[in-house]
């Protein structure tokens, strides 16, 4: 994901998890990006769940609400480095506010993820393997057996 242009987040994340499904898959992830520091911002069901879980998170209004902070206006003044949305229906509305948080992302440059399994999975490496641990190997310096 680093080679493709993704960046590490250094402080600020914003989370719409969707389903109860989503929500419980991204979990141990939220929980290891709040130990280590990280601010969470959380459209409202998915901070509930957090606050639930004992996760610190700030509630934000999605884009076609009045409400500060919101979702959109913290993506376009760049006040996170990691989008993780991902759909819970297919109701009007909700595609709607996905589809607008998305192209915010993509359109101001912010690493987007938009699968519950792979956002847990790239938090959990970068958090456990920090990039000033990683170090460029030639092919025969893998361990193939």
């Amino acid at each position: 994901m680093l080679s493709v242009g993704y960046r590490i987040p250094k402080k600020n994340v914003l989370i719409s998890s969707g389903s109860a499904r989503s929500k419980a898959q991204l979990l141990d992830a939220c929980r290891m990006l709040s130990q280590a520091g990280f601010n969470l911002f959380a459209t409202l069901g998915t901070s509930r769940y957090l606050h639930e879980q004992g996760i610190n998170s700030t509630p934000v209004a999605w884009p076609d609400e009045n409400g500060s902070p919101n979702a959109l206006d913290l993506i376009r003044g760049k006040g996170v480095e990691l989008v993780v949305n991902i759909p819970k229906d297919h109701s009007r509305n909700e595609l709607s506010n996905d589809y607008t948080i998305r192209r915010a992302a993509i359109d101001h440059n912010i690493p987007l993820l938009t699968n519950d399994r792979l956002a847990s999975a790239f938090i959990k490496a970068f958090l456990q393997k920090p990039v000033t641990n990683l170090s460029i190997k030639a092919w025969d310096e893998f361990d193939m057996a």
